[in-house]
């Protein structure tokens, strides 16, 4: 699948017009159901794929934020057999109490993986709580950016972000396309 079929992919199945609210508190008159292009075997399988020329190659561990960030890691990590962890928003309050489930980080090159960015503030204090543990954290990858680019929020804390498509890679598309 060419890039540019994948993107016609993703618009078909994941692109609605209506009125939402972002988690970054701005309104849209469309939206990027990320979980309609996550639960779909073949399309994560070919995300993952095309994803894996974008990760550094100094990577040690991809870290997959909560919630849609998980299946693009676990796909990611199929395409380039490296480890994952599985960042919660917050630790939960019993078991291990950790907000970063699956491998030790500290010391490691760590590379979030994120699924649709706005404007990258879940990115930003997600960054924060993996550096906060000992982690070296200084790349994101995102299936789509919807926001500025570069982006403001992330330059601002040190993280070079890449994602395998921006908005401009779905203006020629309807969806009937």
């Amino acid at each position: 699948m060419t890039h540019k079929e994948l993107a016609n992919a993703v618009y078909k199945v994941a692109h609605l017009k209506g009125e939402f609210l972002l988690r970054s508190g701005q309104t849209s008159t469309e939206y990027f159901d990320k979980y309609r292009f996550e639960a779909q075997p073949s399309l994560l399988k070919e995300i993952g794929k095309q994803l894996a020329p974008l990760v550094p190659k100094e990577t040690e561990i991809l870290a997959g934020l909560e919630m849609g960030g998980i299946p693009i890691a676990v796909a990611l990590s199929f395409e380039t057999g490296l480890p994952v962890v599985f960042v919660r928003k917050e630790a939960k309050a019993y078991g291990t109490c950790r907000f970063a489930e699956g491998l030790d980080i500290e010391g490691k090159k760590v590379c979030i993986i994120e699924d649709v960015i706005t404007t990258g503030g879940q990115v930003v204090l997600s960054a924060k709580d993996l550096r906060g543990v000992g982690a070296s954290v200084e790349n994101v990858l995102c299936v789509i950016n919807r926001g500025e680019v570069p982006n403001p929020k992330l330059g601002e804390v040190n993280l070079q972000l890449k994602s395998l498509f921006t908005r401009s890679d779905f203006n020629h598309f309807s969806p009937t396309t």
